[in-house]
Protein backbone atom coordinates (compact mmCIF):
# COMPACT_ATOMS: atom_id res chain seq x y z
CA UNK A 1 0.00 0.00 0.00
CA UNK A 2 1.25 3.80 -0.71
CA UNK A 3 0.26 6.93 0.38
CA UNK A 4 -1.51 9.25 -2.27
CA UNK A 5 -1.86 12.81 -2.33
CA UNK A 6 -5.50 14.25 -3.17
CA UNK A 7 -7.40 17.17 -4.29
CA UNK A 8 -6.22 19.46 -1.56
CA UNK A 9 -2.98 20.03 -2.90
CA UNK A 10 -4.20 20.92 -6.27
CA UNK A 11 -3.03 24.39 -7.07
CA UNK A 12 -0.95 24.55 -3.71
CA UNK A 13 3.15 24.22 -3.90
CA UNK A 14 3.33 23.44 -0.27
CA UNK A 15 6.43 21.38 -0.30
CA UNK A 16 6.79 20.55 3.39
CA UNK A 17 6.22 16.91 3.21
CA UNK A 18 9.49 16.30 0.54
CA UNK A 19 12.01 17.26 3.36
CA UNK A 20 10.56 14.12 5.80
CA UNK A 21 10.38 11.81 2.80
CA UNK A 22 12.81 9.35 3.11
CA UNK A 23 12.30 7.52 -0.52
CA UNK A 24 12.17 10.40 -2.45
CA UNK A 25 9.12 9.52 -3.90
CA UNK A 26 7.32 12.73 -4.21
CA UNK A 27 7.21 14.48 -7.46
CA UNK A 28 5.97 18.35 -8.15
CA UNK A 29 4.12 18.28 -11.64
CA UNK A 30 2.46 22.01 -13.02
CA UNK A 31 -1.17 21.58 -10.23
CA UNK A 32 0.29 19.09 -7.77
CA UNK A 33 2.45 16.85 -5.51
CA UNK A 34 2.54 13.47 -6.40
CA UNK A 35 3.54 10.33 -4.72
CA UNK A 36 5.11 7.48 -6.43
CA UNK A 37 3.45 4.09 -5.43
CA UNK A 38 6.02 1.78 -6.83
CA UNK A 39 8.69 3.72 -4.23
CA UNK A 40 6.79 4.68 -1.35
CA UNK A 41 7.19 2.80 1.96
CA UNK A 42 3.69 3.80 3.56
CA UNK A 43 6.03 5.48 6.27
CA UNK A 44 3.68 8.16 6.70
CA UNK A 45 6.05 10.96 7.93
CA UNK A 46 4.55 13.02 5.07
CA UNK A 47 0.93 12.55 6.35
CA UNK A 48 1.63 15.41 9.87
CA UNK A 49 3.48 17.74 7.13
CA UNK A 50 0.64 18.84 4.90
CA UNK A 51 -0.44 22.29 5.78
CA UNK A 52 -3.62 21.07 3.75
CA UNK A 53 -4.25 17.53 4.90
CA UNK A 54 -3.77 16.23 1.32
CA UNK A 55 -1.86 12.91 1.95
CA UNK A 56 -3.76 9.68 2.69
CA UNK A 57 -2.79 5.95 3.15
CA UNK A 58 -4.50 4.32 -0.38
CA UNK A 59 -7.03 2.76 1.50
CA UNK A 60 -8.06 5.54 3.68
CA UNK A 61 -8.65 8.23 0.44
CA UNK A 62 -11.86 9.45 1.00
CA UNK A 63 -14.17 8.33 -1.54
CA UNK A 64 -14.87 11.17 -4.13
CA UNK A 65 -10.60 11.54 -4.10
CA UNK A 66 -10.48 7.62 -4.91
CA UNK A 67 -9.55 8.78 -8.89
CA UNK A 68 -5.86 10.37 -7.34
CA UNK A 69 -4.63 6.95 -6.43
CA UNK A 70 -4.87 5.97 -10.13
CA UNK A 71 -3.83 9.78 -10.77
CA UNK A 72 -0.10 10.13 -8.74
CA UNK A 73 0.52 6.33 -10.42
CA UNK A 74 0.30 7.96 -14.01
CA UNK A 75 1.75 11.02 -12.86
CA UNK A 76 4.81 9.78 -11.78
CA UNK A 77 5.37 7.45 -13.89
CA UNK A 78 5.21 10.15 -16.32
CA UNK A 79 7.20 12.28 -14.49
CA UNK A 80 9.70 9.44 -14.35
CA UNK A 81 9.57 9.06 -17.93
CA UNK A 82 10.80 12.63 -18.69
CA UNK A 83 13.50 12.38 -16.27
CA UNK A 84 12.29 14.24 -12.98
CA UNK A 85 13.93 13.08 -9.89
CA UNK A 86 12.08 13.06 -6.83
CA UNK A 87 11.81 16.35 -4.59
CA UNK A 88 14.16 16.83 -1.78
CA UNK A 89 14.29 19.89 -0.66
CA UNK A 90 11.63 22.22 0.05
CA UNK A 91 10.27 24.96 -2.67
CA UNK A 92 9.52 28.46 -1.89
CA UNK A 93 7.02 28.88 -4.80
CA UNK A 94 3.69 30.75 -3.15
CA UNK A 95 0.59 28.40 -3.45
CA UNK A 96 -1.68 28.91 -6.37
CA UNK A 97 -4.44 31.60 -6.13
CA UNK A 98 -6.65 28.33 -5.70
CA UNK A 99 -5.08 26.81 -3.50
CA UNK A 100 -7.28 25.66 -0.15
CA UNK A 101 -5.05 27.24 3.33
Amino acid sequence: MALVITEPCVDCKYTDCVVVCPCECIYQGEQQLYIAPDDCIDCEACIPECPVEAIFSEGNVPAKWTSYIDLNRTRTRELIALGNAGMTEKSNEPAGPHCKK
